[in-house]
């Protein structure tokens, strides 16, 4: 069987060297209300961003901190809050 991938050699080709666009006019430079509208643009897609990474972290922060405090003082939110309803009738009796 004959095959006709690799009937002659291949030929090196020529590299042209890079031209700049000629045919690209030069940016306008931007004004000051444009160029202040894209800082603008720019600092609201930070904090955008640094937004949906911080948040979570400081309620996750949150939520550790109260969890180390009940466990360092060797009780649980529902233990606390039948202590507080208690107070509250103890208050409501007096009054």
């Amino acid at each position: 069987m004959m095959s006709d991938t690799h009937e002659e050699t291949l030929t090196p080709v020529t590299r042209q060297p890079p031209s700049s666009a000629p045919n690209s006019a030069p940016k306008p430079k931007l004004t000051a209300r444009e160029a202040r509208r894209r800082r603008r643009k720019s600092r609201r897609r930070g904090e955008e961003i640094l937004g949906w990474i911080l948040v979570p972290i400081i309620v996750f922060g949150v939520w550790w901190g109260v969890n180390a405090g009940f466990e360092f003082f060797g009780t649980t939110p529902g233990t606390v809050w039948d202590q507080l309803m208690m107070v509250k009738k103890q208050l409501e009796k007096k009054v």
